[in-house]
């Protein structure tokens, strides 16, 4: 078999990713990094995905910024591009046309039901615009665009996906097989991070607490200094057990860097104390996160480089997504258009 008909053969995911900011160590663990791996056994297709991040207010300039030093990261955390396509949203527009078709198979009682719609709307009041509202639709539209077979999740994204599913199968019912229903992937190892500060809590980039959360970018004598500050109890033993958020934390923070098991981490720290352990795991972190904190300060200052992974990944991708985007607007009964 060629290498091209292997490649067809491989099932496709799609993932996309936010440019709120450089990713913590939970973003790291419980999702980014699994991306790599997935790149030779799947077709995948990343994207970093700057028209979701204007729901809520941000500035031009930062966005700009934001947006390419997340394209950068991404390139640091093991994307390689002969295997993968990794663009940014606004340069394929084929997500935004796609997303106004799949709005008209978008019930508006299905998207007054999302959580994450409920939880924004709560924090931005006087900002509650239609976009924010919508965002699920393009959502879909960025996977079904492709016809993604498999879409990586975390818990907080079930809801999205299930909502895309429901989409493509309601537009299939009426229009005649088109779209692929997608399944979620759920990573082999998905540790949950915790805040440093308060480990009852997910690690947020959003944390008002700095010392609550570890950045990727984080340099090693920062990364130290908050793990030697993270929260753990008034006990002296090193087990994972229920009522010891701080220490099941740092455990779980330590089996995902070093790839040892919880049971491996406290047979190493059995009789050490707590203040040996959390230097311990600042120090195994730090130094897991230095390629790709060297990595990044290559790549971020290259803008010509940059400018040219992303114009080249960008037009694949739509050419990919053309192709499907036409069989809807066929499907639809829109006039095939000569305009290119």
């Amino acid at each position: 078999m060629s290498e091209q008909n292997q490649q067809q053969e491989k099932k496709l995911i799609f993932s996309g990713i936010q440019p709120t900011g450089t990713f913590t160590l939970g973003n790291y663990i419980g999702a980014i990094r699994n991306w790599a791996p997935l790149q030779d056994e799947y077709r995948c297709i990343y994207s970093v995905v700057d028209e979701h991040a204007i729901t809520v207010r941000i500035e031009p300039a930062v966005l700009r910024r934001k947006t390419l030093e997340a394209y950068a990261q991404l390139l640091a955390c093991g994307i390689d591009l002969e295997k993968s396509l990794l663009f940014i949203q606004s340069h394929v527009p084929t997500h935004a046309q796609l997303s106004w078709v799949l709005n008209c198979s978008a019930q508006f009682g299905e998207l007054s039901r999302m959580t994450q719609f409920k939880d924004k709307s709560r924090k931005h009041q006087d900002d509650i615009n239609a976009g924010l509202f919508d965002y699920p639709v393009l959502m879909a539209a960025d996977i079904l665009v492709y016809n993604a077979d498999l879409v990586p999740i975390g818990a907080d994204q079930t809801q999205h996906l299930e909502l895309a599913r429901v989409i493509a199968r309601r537009f299939n019912s009426r229009y005649g097989d088109t779209f692929t229903v997608p399944e979620g992937y759920v990573p082999p190892v998905g540790a949950r991070i915790m805040s440093l500060q308060d480990p009852t809590k997910k690690m947020s980039k959003s944390d008002e607490n700095p010392n609550a959360v570890i950045l990727i970018l984080d340099d090693k004598d920062t990364i130290i200094r908050k793990f030697k500050r993270a929260v753990t109890d008034s006990g002296s033993e090193i087990v994972f057990r229920e009522g010891k958020d701080g220490i099941n934390n740092l455990l779980t923070i330590y089996s995902a860097v070093t790839g040892k098991s919880i049971e491996e981490a406290e047979k190493e720290f059995d009789g050490k104390g707590y203040g040996d352990f959390k230097l311990a795991v600042g120090e195994v972190v730090a130094d897991h996160l230095a390629p790709v904190r060297d990595a990044y300060a290559r790549l971020v200052d290259d803008k010509a480089y940059l400018k040219e992974c992303y114009t080249r990944c960008g037009a694949e991708a739509l050419r990919y997504s053309q192709r499907i985007l036409n069989k809807v607007y066929r499907k639809v009964g829109f006039v095939a258009s000569e305009i290119r």
